[in-house]
């Protein structure tokens, strides 16, 4: 009978999935690897194609103590949905661009301390989104998401920024956000747990996490462990009508004090979508092509059992690792 999983000193068995094409091709996992492996491990690494399918490489996940899922956002985002309710203990690394989801989690980023909340086994119950829609041919969609998904100006960052993200970085946001000064303004008719909304905004965005970069929190108090997806309009017809929201979050990042000018938001379990215009998605950064008019999301609550350390965010709700946890 295998011992405990995730005690230090215990033997493991881990599977790590890395993306080689997120991010600029760190050699962190590795260091990382050679920090996780102690006498008489097994850990098996896979680096699937570009094309790969999740149920795949994930279809033999619960046969180890421990899922290392490494990549950008969006390959994360797909292998979390996969992993939903398998109760599988999984270590979200990062190799990507820009790692928002590993960033909003907490957990300290050096390869060596990372391995060693791995080796302990302490984690969070954290929540998923689902997003659905059906395309302009007819096909329907349906998608995990674990920082943000939605359609307008976003999604239109998101898509214009693709083909510079491996070389310019988190750059190419910006250069992105330059060249889509008139985004699609609409009218979005937001239904929440049952109630409607009626908006006005060039983006209408669903949140499971809302800290980007700088740790700006778009949303304040926004967690992926109170059960609720968070909605987000951005009211405002021009991208300039955003810098009282921008400056707003330069002075007060956690939004305490200041609020966030030209940004509605809502709560919920179940959401329902309408925009008076065809608009572009996006799921965790990666842009989906053609427009949609309407979508469907909710949440998947406590669906992924999430490694944290103390310096995480979710470190008050952590519980001991273990294969009776």
């Amino acid at each position: 009978m295998r011992a405990r999983r995730g005690q230090v000193g215990n033997t493991m068995r881990t599977l790590i999935i890395h993306n080689l094409r997120s991010g600029f091709g760190s050699d962190a996992i590795f260091e990382f690897e050679r920090s996780l492996v102690s006498e008489g491990d097994e850990c098996v690494l896979r680096t699937p194609s570009a094309d790969f399918s999740a149920p795949e490489v994930l279809a033999d996940a619960e046969d180890f103590d421990l899922v290392v899922i490494s990549g950008g956002d969006g390959t994360e985002a797909s292998l979390l949905y996969e992993l939903r309710d398998r109760d599988v203990l999984t270590c979200v690394f990062p190799s990507g661009t820009a790692n928002l989801l590993f960033e909003n989690i907490g957990n300290a980023a050096e390869p060596a301390a990372l391995a060693h909340a791995c080796r302990a086994g302490r984690f969070a119950r954290t929540d998923l989104g689902e997003i659905g829609w059906t395309d302009e041919s007819g096909e329907h969609h349906v998608h995990g998401f674990t920082i943000m998904a939605g359609t307008g100006f976003d999604a239109e960052l998101m898509r214009s920024a693709a083909p510079n993200k491996q070389l310019m970085g988190e750059a190419a946001y910006f250069f992105a956000a330059l060249s889509n000064l008139d985004p699609t303004y609409s009218h979005f008719t937001i239904t929440v747990d049952g109630t409607t909304h009626e908006c006005d905004g060039i983006a209408c965005i669903l949140a499971n996490n809302a800290m980007i970069q700088g740790e700006v929190e778009i949303i304040p108090d926004c967690s992926m462990a109170d059960g609720l997806i968070d909605v987000m309009v951005l009211e405002t017809p021009y991208v300039v009508g955003l810098a009282r929201t921008a400056l707003s979050a330069l002075l007060d990042p956690k939004g305490k004090k200041l609020g966030r000018p030209q940004i509605r938001t809502f709560q919920g379990r179940e959401i329902h979508v309408e925009s008076s215009e065809p608009v572009p998605i996006q799921v965790d950064g990666e842009p989906f092509p053609g427009a949609v008019r309407s979508y469907d999301a909710r949440v998947l609550a406590g669906a992924t059992k999430v490694v944290v350390d103390q310096l995480s965010r979710y470190a008050e709700l952590a519980q001991e690792g273990g294969a009776e946890a």
